[in-house]
């Protein structure tokens, strides 16, 4: 790789990092090609990103940005996953090392925020945004339809009775 291609590389590190939400760094040594494109389709699916990363140069694209505090953890095999949703790289990556040991997770940060391992963990099992939204919808939901019910109610137990009182008058 020459000086231009490296400078590139970290030009667009830097903007990764600029950009991310969370950034969630692993160690990823043992996993096979297979396994890693797996990880990338996981990944995206959660529209999140994974990117083996050469340290020197993450070191470099990580001046400038909230994330420069993660610099000591590239060291080693590592790649980064990164995406514009907090809960979605973090989540990725913890089920994935459950089911694969061969990736570990380092830790990471929400912007300024350093995480370590176990507050990465943490951080996968909150519910993700769209769930967070979808529970708001429902709870707003609620109460309209129990005004629907409250309301349909009186109706319903009047056919009820006026049911009942034409089966009383046939039955006489």
């Amino acid at each position: 790789m020459n000086r231009v291609e490296k400078e590139e590389v970290v030009a667009g590190l830097n903007r990764t990092f600029s950009e991310a939400a969370a950034v969630i760094v692993t160690h990823y040594r043992g996993l096979n090609v297979t396994e890693m494109n797996d990880l990338r389709g996981k990944m995206r699916e959660a529209g999140a990103g994974f990117r083996v990363t050469k340290n020197r140069l993450a070191r470099l694209a990580l001046d400038g940005t909230p994330y420069a505090p993660l610099a000591g953890m590239f060291d080693g095999p590592v790649a980064i996953a990164y995406s514009d949703e907090v809960v979605a790289p973090a989540r990725t990556c913890v089920n994935f090392a459950k089911q694969n040991d061969k990736l570990v997770v380092l830790g990471g940060a929400m912007g300024a925020t350093v995480l370590d391992a176990g507050a990465v963990r943490d951080l996968a099992s909150l519910p993700s945004l769209d769930e967070l939204r979808g529970g708001i919808v429902g709870l707003l939901n609620a109460p309209a339809a129990k005004i629907a019910g409250v309301l349909q109610a009186p109706a319903g137990q009047l056919a009820r009775v006026m049911d009942a009182y034409a089966k009383s008058d046939e039955a006489a």
